[in-house]
């Protein structure tokens, strides 16, 4: 299975560059997975220019979940507007892809540490992140299906915010997913948000990605036949 992956395009920003990013891009993937942040700051008119971008150059199911550009009282207007994008929100959804089921959950994620901004404005904004957490553990313990995929914002370990300042670590995404991750062995994490950090790592057999446009200027392609654990990625 091939999948297509990208976050973080901040759109107007970054126009020209993810224009010239899908058109090199060679491969037809069978998954095009959005890991928030499309547009900056609540600019939800810029989100045609997303669409008008990848319509016709993608078609096979895309996903994504919101990052914290998208703000919440505009989430509901993607979804009317954009029905080609199945957006998910601490939901799950199914496909086919040839003969193989595949899981995925999406979510913004948490942070361990909410900013000020958020911590300002959101209530509850701690058990906010906490509940996402357990959503996340619950959702991919019932899930069932060939491939199992976690989509998130935030990253859900602090190895793929490696070349971050780690002062802000705390502020970028949360550890916590890593006990989750460990236990419910999803086949594949994908995340954005942090735009100088680390493009992939692995918790133990489970390879997670960090597909940020800022940091891979790339729309980032993987190919599940080739994700391997450990050594046997040498082999």
């Amino acid at each position: 299975m091939i999948i297509a992956a990208t976050s973080d395009i901040h759109l107007p920003n970054n126009y020209q560059e993810f224009v010239m990013a899908v058109d090199r891009m060679r491969k037809k993937p069978d998954l095009f997975l959005v890991a928030g942040d499309v547009v900056d700051r609540g600019e939800a008119n810029e989100y045609d220019k997303f669409y008008n971008i990848i319509f016709g150059k993608f078609s096979c199911p895309i996903f994504s979940c919101f990052g914290n550009g998208e703000f919440h009282q505009m989430q509901e207007d993607l979804r009317k507007n954009y029905r080609d994008i199945k957006f998910l929100d601490d939901s799950s959804a199914a496909v086919m892809v040839g003969s193989k089921t595949v899981g995925i959950f999406g979510t913004t994620g948490s942070l361990d540490s909410p900013t000020p901004w958020q911590s300002a404005n959101i209530p509850n904004i701690e058990g906010v992140y906490r509940g996402r957490v357990l959503e996340t553990d619950s959702a991919l313990s019932t899930m069932e299906a060939d491939f199992k995929i976690l989509l998130m914002h935030y990253a859900p370990t602090y190895k793929t915010l490696e070349g971050e300042n780690p002062r802000y670590f705390q502020n970028m995404g949360s550890s916590a997913y890593e006990s989750v991750i460990l236990s419910r062995r999803p086949s594949l994490v994908i995340h954005g948000h942090s735009h100088r950090g680390t493009k992939q790592a692995w918790l133990e057999t489970v390879p997670v990605f960090n597909v940020s446009f800022p940091l891979n200027r790339e729309i980032v392609i993987i190919d599940t036949d080739q994700l391997k654990p450990g050594l046997s990625r040498f082999v």
